[in-house]
C-alpha cells in the first residue's frame, strides 16, 4: 500500500463526460474540461483488454506471470463486488493502461484560511464538488497559484483512481499491480460504489458512503476468499490501528483549530495562533511517533506544510460521528442489504434520512 500521506484519498470521482466534451469542444479549445477529457480519452484509447494482458507473451516469463496474477486478482474482486455485494454490473476494470508514473492525476482542494469552509467547483453532471483534478501536475500548480491569490489554503495530492460514473469503462493502471489484495479490493469496491450510487451535489455523503463500503467490502472479500495469511493479518491490523490513531490525532487538531476559528479574536491573531497550533502539533507528533504507531505510513506528517485544505480532506472522507458504521450495525451488519438500500436513494432530501428509511429504521 502506498504511504498514506502521499496518496491519501486515492478515490475521487473526477468527472469527464463524453457529452460535455462534444458539446463544448467546438467553442472552447483551451478550457479545462476539454483538456482533461482529451487526456483521459487518450488513456482510454490505448487501454488493452485484461484478456490480452493475461495471454500476452511467454507463460514462463516472470513479467507475464505477474500480469496473470494481477488479472486473476482483479477478476476475483470484480466478481465478488458485483455478484455477491450487488454493485452495478459493468465493464469497469476490464481494461488496462500502462503508465510511466505511480499516480493517475493531481487533485486540488482549497479552504478558507481562518475556517474550515471548503472552496467548491461546479460541474454540469456532478454539481458542486470540493476538488478539481488535473492529469498534468503543472496545471494543478497553476490552479493552486490562482486560489492562493484569493487568500485560500490549498492542497494538491496525487490520486490513483477515479470513477467516471458509467460514462466510460474505468480502466486499471500499471502501478496497481503492486497493490496488496486488501488495498486493491478497497479501491475497486469504492469506485464501483460510486458507479452504483452517486447523488448530485452530495459530495460529503458520496465520499463517506464509498469509503465505508470500500473498507467493509474489502474486509469481507479477504475473509470470504481466505486470502489473508498470518503475516498479512498482522500487517493489516497494524495499519488499521495506525490509521485510527492518526485520524484521532487529526480530529483533535481540527477541533482545536475550529475552536480558535469560532472565537472573537481578530483575523490576523487567529492566523498567527493557527500556525503556532499546527507547528506545536507537528512537533508533538514527531516526538511521540514511536509510542503511537507501528508502521511508517504517517511518519512524514511533521514535515508536511499542513493547512486547512489538508485537514478539511479528513472531514470530507472520514465521518466524525461513525454514522455509517453505526447505521450498518443497527441494520444487521448486512452489506448486501446496506448497498441495496443505498441504490434506492434519489438525493432529493437529506440522504442520510433517506437511507435510514430504506433500511426500515425510520
Amino acid at each position: 500500500m502506498k504511504p498514506a500521506l502521499i496518496f491519501f484519498y486515492s478515490y475521487l470521482p473526477v468527472l469527464i463526460t463524453a457529452a460535455l466534451l462534444l458539446g463544448i469542444s467546438a467553442f472552447c479549445s483551451g478550457c479545462y474540461t476539454l483538456k482533461q477529457g482529451t487526456t483521459m480519452l487518450g488513456y482510454l484509447g490505448r487501454a488493452v483488454p485484461l484478456e490480452e494482458l493475461y495471454s500476452g507473451g511467454n507463460s514462463s516469463d516472470g513479467f507475464t506471470l505477474d500480469n496473470r496474477l494481477f488479472v486473476q486478482r482483479v477478476e476475483d474482486i470484480r466478481g465478488f463486488a458485483m455478484r455477491e455485494l450487488g454493485l452495478k454490473k459493468s465493464k469497469n476494470y476490464t481494461r488496462y493502461v500502462e503508465l510511466d508514473r505511480d499516480y493517475l492525476a493531481a487533485v486540488v482542494s482549497a479552504s478558507a484560511k481562518d475556517s474550515f469552509t471548503r472552496h467548491e467547483w461546479w460541474f454540469p453532471v456532478t454539481g458542486k464538488v470540493p476538488y478539481k483534478g488535473f492529469f498534468n501536475v503543472a496545471d494543478a500548480r497553476k490552479e493552486r497559484a490562482k486560489l492562493e491569490k484569493k487568500d485560500l489554503d490549498v492542497w494538491i495530492r496525487g490520486v490513483d483512481a477515479f470513477s467516471t460514473l458509467g460514462w466510460f469503462r474505468d480502466p486499471l493502471y500499471s502501478y496497481m499491480k503492486n497493490y496488496s489484495d486488501r488495498y486493491l479490493a478497497e479501491l475497486i469496491i469504492h469506485e464501483l460504489l460510486h458507479a452504483t450510487v452517486f447523488l448530485k451535489g452530495k459530495s460529503q455523503f458520496n465520499e463517506e458512503l464509498a469509503e465505508f463500503v470500500g473498507v467493509e467490502g474489502a474486509r469481507l472479500y479477504m475473509e470470504k476468499t481466505r486470502r489473508s495469511q498470518a503475516q498479512d493479518d498482522a500487517e493489516a491490523a497494524n495499519a488499521q490501528a495506525d490509521r485510527a490513531a492518526y485520524l484521532a490525532f487529526i480530529r483533535a487538531l481540527i477541533a482545536e483549530l475550529d475552536e480558535l476559528y469560532k472565537s472573537n479574536l481578530p483575523r490576523e491573531e487567529k492566523l498567527q495562533r493557527k500556525e503556532e497550533i499546527i507547528e506545536g502539533a507537528k512537533a508533538r507528533f514527531k516526538e511521540s511517533y514511536e509510542e503511537n504507531f507501528s508502521t511508517d505510513n504517517y511518519r512524514g506528517f511533521s514535515e508536511l506544510p499542513v493547512n486547512n485544505a489538508y485537514l478539511e480532506l479528513y472531514r470530507l472522507y472520514h465521518e466524525e460521528d461513525h454514522y455509517f458504521k453505526d447505521l450498518y450495525e443497527r441494520s444487521g451488519n448486512d452489506l448486501v442489504k446496506f448497498i441495496a438500500a443505498a441504490k434506492t436513494l434519489k438525493g432529493r432530501g437529506n440522504p442520510k434520512e433517506e437511507l435510514e428509511k430504506a433500511l426500515g429504521l425510520r
